[in-house]
Formats: structure tokens, C-alpha cells, sequence
């Protein structure tokens, strides 16, 4: 491991001394001046991977940028967009932060080239990233829904969804009710046009009904109702039949009710760590306000 560590500095020190001498009068009279930047560029990827299998990540990181940056001055705009990829993938061990930096770097190179769908794959990476390593979920949102424009745009309908489901996931936890809501239906609505995707439709259904009753008991009525219009199939789900307890419960003021209506439901189709967050703060929302409608 410390003998590729030392080989990738001798490397990073020769590509140092290949770009000095590149700069030099001699360089530009004799016109060798661009070999000496590719043989550089070659000594930093080697060094980066040297550093990799080191597991030095930070340097294997730096020396993948270095690379990234020299492609890009001479115009190799490709190269330099997968060289600061590999730079993310290895600061993405040690600094989240910079390898959220160097794929914003990779985005603008791509976007600009017009390749929309890798911008797009590595927003949605950067998304990833706020997600689990940052735990910044507001930002995430933003991401995915930068990734899910450009999907759009390529006509890449079902990961441009992928990433929006995500969107309203996050966004029914950072409590704002509306914007899942929408996007839900949104998804719902296009899942029902198409006969593989249409059994979809009843869990976004469900969703956006948790959301309505998070916000309005009335709307969640009204809206249970509408889906069961839109996808017949929807009333005869057990999804369906628990809203429909749930709404009659808090309307009676029957927070135990409610309780009892959960675990019945959890007890056959076992309900994650979003159903259960925002199903606890409905039960918390009808025990303080008992009254609310």
C-alpha cells in the first residue's frame, strides 16, 4: 500500500515537472509543449490510481482533478467530464461536499455538450448524496428535480417518475402536503395510461390520500372519491378501505379507533418508516385538535 502511495507521488512530481518544462521557452520554440500536457495528464491518472488502490481517496481525488482540468484546457471536454466523475467516486469515501463539486463540474461540461441524460444521472447521484451521506433533504429535492426535468426532456418518462416519486416522498416529510400531492396524482394518473403500470396507480393513490388527510379531512373524502373514479379498481384495495376507516374514525373523534384501524392493516401489509411518520402525525394532529375538520 505505501509502495503505491510512493509511486503515485513520483508520478504527480513528474507530471508537475512535464507541465513546467511545457511552459518553458524551449517548449514553446520546439511546439512539444501539448505532447508534454498529455503525458502529464497521463501521470496524474496513473497517480490517481495508484492512490486509489492505496486507498488514499482525498489524493486519488486531486489527482483525478488535476487530469479533469488539463483535458478541459485543451479542449477534450469528454475526458475531462468522466475524469472528475472518477474524481467524485473516490471523494465520495472521505468529502461528500467535494464530490458533490466535482459532478457539478462533469454536469456543466455534459450539459453544455447537450448530454442531457448523464447531467441527469448525476444530479440524481448528487440527490443520493444530500439523501444519505448529508442527510439534507431539502437539497436532494432539488436535485432530483433537476434530474427529473432533464429525463423529461429525453423522453425518459419512467425515470423522470422515479426521480418526482422521490420528490413527493421528501417533500411530504419536510411537510409540504401540496407539492407531493400533485405529484402523485401526476404519477397515478400516468401509470394508469399504461396497462403494465396500472396496479402502480393504487400506491400513489394511497399516498396522496395520507397527504390530503394531513392537510383536510373534507379533502381527503373528496379526493378518495375522485381516485375511485379515475381507477375503479382502487375501492376494492385494502389501501382504500383504510383511508375510508380513518376518515370515518377521526370524523368521530375516535383516535383509537384510528390506532386499531392501523395496526389491523400493518399487521398484513407491514407499513414503512414514511406511511408511519405521516400516520402518526395525522393521530397526533386529531388527539391536539379534536375538533379540526
Amino acid at each position: 500500500m505505501a509502495d503505491n502511495e510512493q509511486k503515485a507521488l513520483q508520478l504527480i512530481a513528474e507530471a508537475e515537472k512535464k507541465l513546467t518544462s511545457s511552459k518553458g521557452f524551449l517548449g514553446s520554440l520546439f511546439g512539444n509543449s501539448s505532447n508534454k500536457v498529455e503525458e502529464a495528464v497521463d501521470c496524474y491518472q496513473r497517480a490517481a490510481n495508484l492512490f486509489k488502490m492505496a486507498k488514499k481517496w482525498s489524493q486519488a481525488g486531486s489527482a483525478f482533478c488535476e487530469a479533469a482540468s488539463l483535458h478541459s484546457k485543451a479542449g477534450s471536454r469528454h475526458d475531462a467530464a468522466t475524469n472528475y466523475v472518477d474524481a467524485s467516486n473516490c471523494y465520495k469515501k472521505t468529502d461528500p461536499n467535494e464530490a458533490v463539486n466535482c459532478l457539478l463540474k462533469s454536469i456543466d461540461i455534459y450539459t453544455d455538450m447537450g448530454r442531457f441524460t448523464m447531467a441527469a444521472k448525476h444530479h440524481q447521484s448528487i440527490a443520493e448524496m444530500y439523501e444519505n451521506e448529508a442527510n439534507d433533504l431539502a437539497r436532494a429535492v432539488q436535485h432530483y428535480e433537476q434530474a427529473a426535468d432533464y429525463f423529461r426532456g429525453e423522453e425518459s418518462t419512467s425515470s423522470a417518475n422515479k426521480c418526482m416519486l422521490k420528490v413527493a416522498q421528501y417533500a411530504a416529510q419536510l411537510e409540504d402536503y401540496e407539492k407531493a400531492i400533485q405529484i402523485y396524482e401526476q404519477v397515478a394518473g400516468s401509470c394508469l395510461e399504461s396497462s403494465l403500470l396500472k396496479y402502480s396507480a393504487k400506491e400513489y393513490f394511497f399516498r396522496a390520500a395520507l397527504c390530503h388527510l394531513s392537510v383536510d379531512l373534507l379533502n381527503a373524502q373528496h379526493a378518495l372519491e375522485k381516485y375511485a373514479q379515475q381507477y375503479p379498481a382502487f375501492q376494492d384495495s385494502r389501501e382504500y378501505k383504510l383511508v375510508k376507516t380513518l376518515c370515518e374514525h377521526l370524523e368521530e373523534q375516535n383516535v383509537d379507533g384510528f390506532t386499531d384501524a392501523v395496526k389491523d392493516y400493518d399487521s398484513i401489509s407491514r407499513l414503512d418508516q414514511w406511511y408511519t411518520t405521516i400516520l402518526l402525525r395525522i393521530k397526533k394532529q386529531a388527539n391536539d385538535n379534536p375538533d379540526l375538520r
